[in-house]
């Protein structure tokens, strides 16, 4: 009886172990959308994500960590951790609270004896072996004893224009086995230094991850770790060395939140000759360029927009650029995670200009935070999907980590404004409705990374290959029917600092030399096109810089391209805008400066989710410099099944009989809901109903032709029960 009894306990034990496996494993495919707040939990920014990303772990006011933690458990999130890697609340490590040692010594610094502050007595630092203890005691061990199994360390961010502090000199010292180099000095001293900023961030978080993930283990916990980081192509033009696409082959990383917004994404470049923002396309590049990052090894990646940005600005102005920002996210239809946004409190409770030229200021407008619940709601149901955005496909613009090596300081009178080489390569084929695909040198070696491309468009004037390596896993490309198009002069100073292809047994010019040699070019490898087996290489002797810092410079290129595209067998046809279909929903941009100028025109039954009325047409026109975001209700599936198409809240508990739906909807409060509803029959009874029992104030219209109730009421986060009767 008693073996009996041990065997049914052993049984019971491991049902229940098995069941709490499948429901750990149904919470970690939930969480499709977060957001990131230090805050507790109130009612005023109960955002309704799937997961509150839990940020800092300092105890705040009366508040500890542990408790801030727990008031968005008590709501029914998951909860997640975030902190800054490069700055933060870590106070106790600087004035010496948490060693008796004062480390205001390791912050980063420039040339001037400046150093670089993040906040008070916070400045951005330089990564030692003692920080990063800290981190791990300090800061880690902590959240893992709150339960936490997800943590993200964000922005590993050190600055081009650092790199004299003394905690540097001695990290340089031990690193290369030789004194410090002043970076200003030399070209060659500039890419030592930036070479040292990215593995000291590298070795940060592939410290403090794998401790993460060990420490977790011992109390039984399996530890997720993402790195929340802008783009290559931002830190590259704001000039901040970061690690980047290295992390992607890290064991102990997990994934990343891709971080652009509209303070990243209005960053000015030049096409045509002309200087200024463009914020949809260079969102569309900077998405693109962290979705090519992890394609190759599978990892998470989350996309995060902003409905504001750090600089203060006017709430026109932040709708304007929060609509561009996020429709280029859309278009990447197999990324369907989202961080809906960053600090809620300062979205719904942050006071922000009314009109570009008026210092009065007030809260978030209803007006646009229901049309920004609309959208964020849209995301946690938002597909993946197969389609491909619009346009000719196959186009592709090499970069490398090393786009951040050398933009700070300029060494021999040559520049690289506001990141034009990239741009150049990029900009003329965008700016024609081609939706170019970024491709990373460090992933060559992954089977699938080339595998959609049919030109890959390549220069070395902005970057430099980190391991030869890369260029047998190219040249093998090639020669089985790939088109590599080598845009540089290669005259740049960094062409000659002391690295792998002229040191050794190597001794190029330039790392190009190389790659030609590799594809079977002889010097004095002139401008033209060369057969190299099935594939051909093509070799443009101008910086790509120069097909956009003037006007009317992008034609020769553009026509080349077009040449080796179409004879791959392509037809490489140019428009004015990008469209995408996903599940119902209909994303569409048209952009500007383009001979195009017409109005891109979609018919059917369109729900407008950028127009807070949520108003069906029956036809949207999307003029230049513009985007859309429409539900299509002819994409509908279950057509005799009532469902809600769009709404500024989240849906729960819903409830299908014969003649009735039911159903609770959630969001903060101070904020208007609007929904439509798609039903079998016009409603004879409509019921709103507070967390109280009470009837609550609300407009409701009906669409014959669409067949959608329209209601409009307060949101409450504690839920409104809406019960539809026909």
């Amino acid at each position: 009886m008693q073996k009996l009894c041990i065997a049914m306990l052993t049984l019971l034990c491991c049902e229940a172990l098995a069941q709490q496996k499948v429901e750990k494993a149904k919470n970690v495919a939930a969480e499709k959308t977060t957001f990131q707040t230090a805050g507790p939990w109130k009612p005023v920014t109960d955002v309704r994500a799937d997961v509150a990303i839990v940020y800092g772990v300092e105890d705040r006011g009366t508040m500890t960590f542990e408790q801030r933690v727990k008031s968005w458990r008590d709501r029914g999130y998951t909860t997640h951790f975030m902190t800054g890697i490069a700055w933060g609340g870590y106070q106790d490590y600087f004035t010496g609270k948490w060693d008796g040692k004062m480390h205001l010594d390791e912050g980063q610094v420039t040339q001037k004896g400046d150093t670089l502050w993040h906040g008070h007595m916070v400045p951005y630092i330089v990564p030692s072996m003692n920080f990063i203890a800290y981190m791990k005691e300090k800061i880690i061990k902590r959240v893992i004893d709150a339960g936490i199994d997800a943590i993200y360390l964000e922005e590993p961010e050190f600055w081009a224009r650092a790199g004299y502090s003394e905690a540097f000199k001695r990290e340089w010292n031990s690193y290369y086995g030789f004194d410090w180099r002043p970076q200003h000095e030399s070209a060659e001293n500039t890419y030592l230094s930036s070479k040292l900023k990215y593995h000291l961030y590298y070795r940060a978080l592939n410290e403090c991850f794998t401790f993460a993930k060990t420490y977790g283990k011992s109390k039984g916990m399996n530890i997720r770790c993402y790195v929340p980081t802008h783009s290559l192509v931002n830190y590259a033009q704001w000039m901040i060395v970061s690690p980047e696409a290295s992390l992607a082959s890290l064991p102990c990383v997990d994934g990343y939140i891709a971080q652009v917004w509209t303070g990243t994404s209005r960053e000015p470049n030049y096409f045509d000759g002309n200087k200024k923002e463009r914020v949809f396309e260079t969102a569309f590049l900077e998405y693109g360029s962290m979705e090519s990052m992890t394609a190759p090894t599978g990892r998470k990646m989350f996309f995060l927009t902003d409905p504001i940005e750090d600089w203060p600005r006017d709430w026109a102005d932040y709708k304007r650029n929060y609509q561009a920002t996020f429709t280029a996210q859309l278009l990447y239809p197999m990324i369907a995670d989202y961080e809906v946004m960053p600090w809620p409190d300062r979205i719904y409770e942050g006071l922000y200009r009314t009109r570009a030229n008026d210092e009065k200021k007030e809260r978030i407008p209803r007006f646009y935070s229901t049309q920004m619940q609309v959208m964020v709601n849209a995301l946690n149901t938002m597909p993946r999907s197969e389609n491909k955005v619009s346009g000719a496909h196959g186009i592709g613009v090499l970069m490398s980590n090393t786009l951040m090596f050398q933009r700070f300081p300029t060494h021999q009178g040559y520049d690289d404004p506001q990141l034009s080489n990239f741009y150049g390569q990029a900009f003329p084929f965008i700016k024609r409705g081609v939706p170019v695909k970024t491709v990373h040198i460090e992933n060559v070696s992954f089977q699938n990374t080339l595998k959609d491309v049919k030109v890959l468009v390549m220069s070395y004037s902005n970057m430099k290959p980190m391991d030869k390596l890369a260029h047998d896993f190219l040249a093998a490309w090639v020669k089985k029917g790939g088109v590599l198009v080598y845009c540089g002069k290669d005259d740049d100073a960094f062409q000659r600092v002391q690295e792998w292809w002229n040191t050794g047994e190597e001794k190029f010019n330039a790392p190009s030399e190389h790659l030609f040699l590799k594809l079977g070019v002889k010097a004095p490898f002139s401008e033209g096109e060369y057969k190299i087996g099935a594939g051909k290489v093509c070799i443009i002797r101008s910086d790509p810089k120069e097909f956009v810092l003037a006007q009317n410079r992008d034609h020769a290129y553009i026509n080349t391209v077009k040449k080796l595209y179409e004879e791959q067998g392509g037809v490489l046809t140019f428009k004015n805008h990008f469209t995408l279909t996903r599940g119902p929903y209909e994303i569409i941009s048209v952009v500007d400066e383009n001979p195009d100028q017409s109005t891109y025109t979609l018919d059917g039954k369109l729900i407008d989710l950028f127009d807070p009325e949520i108003p069906v047409l029956d036809t949207k026109k999307v003029n230049p410099g513009e985007q859309a975001f429409l539900y299509n209700i002819g994409r509908i599936e279950n057509v005799k099944t009532p469902q809600v198409l769009v709404s500024a809240s989240r849906v729960y508990e819903e409830k299908v009989s014969k003649n009735t739906y039911a159903f609770v909807v959630k969001s903060p409060r101070n904020t208007l809901n609007v929904m439509r509803v798609y039903m079998p029959a016009k409603p004879n009874k409509i019921e709103v109903v507070n967390g109280h029992g009470n009837m609550i104030d609300t407009k409701t219209s009906w669409d014959a032709a669409s067949k959608t109730c329209f209601l409009s009421f307060e949101n409450d986060p504690d839920g409104v029960t809406v019960k539809l009767t026909w």
